[in-house]
């Protein structure tokens, strides 16, 4: 059996003899237990096996780009292999997957909370935010996905409340870019950036987010399967991660977008899950991928693929490639994530009522 790439299976009630924790309704069972993952390192002595749970964005530059490199860097100084098991999922389904038996050594994430929640669940034992960057590995911005040559003359995010508009966006749920997305829209809105809206007042900037909901016609669990379906030709507009788009077109899928004059900067957070690691016996191999993913090289291959990268002497080399909003902020703005939680996504959360209240009043 061939287990270069991670095999999905339903949940089972035992993980390699060990019991998997309960999933609450909330997640909506999305726990994805995966077949050989934590059962050893296997091999023969001359093989190492390292486990990666990351979000749906960065598929192609970890499977494409920095896999393949690792691998030839690790050959060529231990004169080992490596194996990887690499799993892309919706930010928040990862996340609850690993607290639930996925025994990744790495995760890479959309959102420090998604992080948080692992280590919360005791799995990571270090203080993942005192690594390099912030224990961050890329950023990106979010940004308006238009149809090719925007027929739509979508300009800014006010543009987005239009009568009759089809919008479509990941769910919250779990989707950190579904998250980010919300947020942005928020944010931009209560700093007096988006045409119409007064700044300064919460409820004029909930308003606006409600506005833009009402026009929200598919939420995919994740910002790839989004995106996927705008492709596809499903709606008029789509939220999504800058380097989505920039993917895309590397790929000479035609798409444009609209960066607006107010967006939130997305961090991405990446961290070695100690527990799993040390079951596995693979501190070693995961701690020489985690520096060679923060490298120059590395954070160059992470901009080839449309993320901005989190490494000063890379992100020096490439600020050509991208464009600076004319507002950009971060989630500091909100009042940091443990906030923004609380009051944006928690059941009493801002984007839970409004959801409730659009679904009430199109039954209605």
């Amino acid at each position: 059996m061939n287990m270069d790439r991670l095999l999905f299976r339903r949940p089972r009630l035992r993980l390699c003899g060990r019991p998997l924790q309960a999933v609450s309704a909330g997640s909506l069972l999305l726990l994805l237990v995966f077949f050989a993952v934590a059962c050893g390192t296997g091999g023969d002595g001359q093989e190492d096996t390292l486990t990666l749970a990351a979000y749906t964005t960065p598929r192609e530059v970890y499977s494409q780009a920095l896999i393949p490199r690792f691998q030839e860097h690790w050959r060529e100084t231990t004169g080992r292999n490596v194996v990887f098991r690499d799993s892309y999922a919706g930010s928040g389904a990862q996340s609850r997957a690993v607290v639930g038996g996925f025994e990744a050594d790495v995760v890479a994430l959309s959102l420090a909370p998604d992080v948080d929640r692992i280590a919360r669940a005791g799995l990571i034992t270090h203080d993942w935010r005192a690594e390099a960057f912030g224990g961050m590995i890329s950023r990106s911005v979010v940004v308006i996905a238009v149809r090719e040559g925007n027929p739509l003359q979508i300009r800014d995010w006010d543009d987005l409340s239009r009568p009759g508009l089809k919008i479509l966006t990941p769910d919250p749920r779990t989707s950190g870019g579904a998250m980010w997305n919300i947020c942005a829209l928020y944010g931009a809105a209560l700093r007096g950036k988006v045409k119409g809206v007064a700044g300064d007042d919460p409820e004029a900037a909930a308003n606006f987010l409600r506005q833009v909901l009402r026009n929200v016609t598919v939420m995919d669990k994740g910002a790839r399967e989004s995106l996927t379906n705008f492709e596809r030709g499903i709606g008029d507009v789509a939220l999504t991660y800058e380097n989505e788009v920039l993917v895309a077109r590397r790929a000479d899928r035609p798409m444009d977008y609209v960066i607006p004059t107010s967006t939130l900067l997305i961090e991405n957070p990446i961290a070695m899950v100690d527990v799993y690691v040390d079951r596995h016996g693979t501190r070693q191999v995961t701690e020489a991928f985690l520096d060679f993913v923060r490298s120059t090289e590395s954070q160059l291959i992470f901009a080839d693929f449309g993320l901005r990268p989190v490494e000063p002497t890379a992100a020096a080399q490439v600020t050509d490639r991208y464009s600076t909003p004319e507002d950009l902020w971060t989630i500091e703005y909100l009042g940091g994530w443990d906030r923004v939680i609380e009051t944006m996504f928690a059941p009493e959360g801002l984007y839970p009522r409004l959801s409730e209240e659009l679904l009430t009043s199109n039954e209605g």
